[in-house]
């Protein structure tokens, strides 16, 4: 796996989906996920009641670390294997992936990753050790992709999680012809 590989995939709306160490089946499921970022509705309640918690945000400052909290083992197991872990950090380094981390003092609360290319934000993961803390997360990385001109906030699966914070399916042609657009747009994440 390397990160040319990985560049292209996301640049065809593809994307690695490890089941195991050495077994990286490549994804791009119809519906696909997305968060519009061109409409504005209100958060939710949950998600305005977090923001007012007293997190503080920043971005790139400990992707791996990030990461390694996004893999954490969990009852359906992680995809983030160590050959993930080292593709997607040098990723990082070359200025592609990036992380949103969010902060209780000096602890990390919660975070979220993906790729950025042109106009296009790929979501990875994200994860919560205080309540809140993704949806901080979830929320910052939506307005910086806003205030950026970004033009798809791709975040792969519909779950029940993520249609609370307001993401929608569409269909892969759709998502494909998106993408194409939004590859055409120069936006930078960081």
């Amino acid at each position: 796996m390397s990160p040319a590989l990985v560049l292209e995939a996301y640049r065809e709306g593809i994307f690695p989906w490890p089941v195991r160490q050495g077994l990286v089946p490549w994804a791009s499921p119809d519906p696909r996920a997305i968060f519009p970022l061109e409409t504005r509705s209100p958060w939710p309640r949950t998600v305005r009641r977090a923001l007012k918690s007293g997190f503080r945000v920043s971005f790139d400052e400990a992707f791996e670390e990030v990461m390694r909290a996004c893999g954490e083992r969990r009852d359906e197991g992680t995809w983030i294997t160590p050959d993930i872990l080292i593709t997607y950090a040098e990723l990082h380094r070359m200025g592609w992936a990036h992380s949103v981390e969010v902060w209780k003092g000096t602890e990390l609360a919660g975070g979220l990753y993906g790729m950025a290319l042109g106009g296009l934000f790929a979501g990875e993961s994200m994860f919560h050790h205080l309540a809140g803390a993704s949806k901080v997360a979830f929320a910052a990385c939506a307005g910086r992709l806003r205030e950026r001109g970004f033009r798809l906030f791709d975040v792969q699966v519909l779950t029940s999680h993520l249609r609370l914070l307001g993401c929608v399916e569409v269909p892969r042609e759709e998502y494909r012809r998106r993408v194409r657009e939004a590859l055409a747009v120069q936006a930078r994440f960081a």
